[in-house]
């Protein structure tokens, strides 16, 4: 996921996105935890996933604070 993609969505959809993110984190964190986690990998990238969400929205905000 790139950021550019991420600064196209409206604030709803990126808190959708952000919402799915953290349930695939969980999951993952389960499967990890149940020794049934295949790709360690996709652990690191969910999490960088959800800071770039986490950015992106923080962005939208502070843009909107200065343009009022």
């Amino acid at each position: 996921m790139k950021a550019q993609e991420l600064r196209d969505k409206t604030p709803e959809q990126l808190r959708e996105q952000l919402v799915a993110l953290k349930k695939e984190a969980f999951n993952l964190r389960f499967q990890q935890a149940t020794g049934q986690l295949e790709s360690t990998a996709r652990m690191r990238s969910v999490r960088k996933d959800v800071a770039r969400v986490l950015t992106v929205m923080n962005q939208k905000a502070a843009d909107a604070a200065t343009s009022q």
